[in-house]
């Protein structure tokens, strides 16, 4: 069964709130690809996943400084974290294809423990806080009549940063 997301993981940002959703069915993606040991589809899901931790890092950064949420610890963990998932599609993808069942669930166990637990629990609710005392729809800089309308659409978002 995949990853899902419920309102516990809510931050209270629809931005941060959305990137996660997509995240995490990119997680399941890149899950499935381990498990068909499809190394090419394997590859092209961690590109994808890659593409949107730094537009969903960089949402974050910019949330984060609007609301004087102190964010270098989050930043220093973001970045081990994209090394981290590089060394790993690399791993996987020079195998070819040619892992075994334990390699499998040890790769699957470990997307799902660091999307979920370390990032979004661990990390990302610390923000929470910061976060619940503005609007759900807050983005820093868009005038009020803006804002009801970026949940969903972070990818167009980040390309008008």
């Amino acid at each position: 069964m995949g990853l899902t997301w419920n309102k516990q993981l809510s931050v209270g940002n629809a931005v941060i709130d959305s990137d996660h959703k997509n995240l995490i069915n990119i997680v399941n993606s890149v899950r499935n690809a381990i498990r068909s040991r499809d190394s090419f589809i394997l590859s092209e899901a961690f590109v994808r996943f890659e593409d949107w931790l730094c537009i969903h890092f960089a949402n974050e950064e910019r949330i984060a400084h609007a609301v004087n949420f102190d964010f270098s610890g989050h930043r220093q963990e973001q970045q081990y974290a994209l090394c981290e998932l590089q060394h790993l599609r690399d791993e996987l993808v020079a195998k070819g294809g040619i892992w075994s069942d334990g390699a499998t669930e040890h790769f699957t166990g470990f997307l799902k423990n660091w999307l979920i637990d370390d990032h979004i629990v661990r990390l990302d609710m610390l923000m929470k806080p910061a976060l619940q005392v503005r609007d759900y729809t807050f983005w820093p800089g868009w005038k009020d009549d803006e804002t009801n309308h970026i949940a969903g659409h972070t990818a167009n978002l980040y390309l008008q940063l």
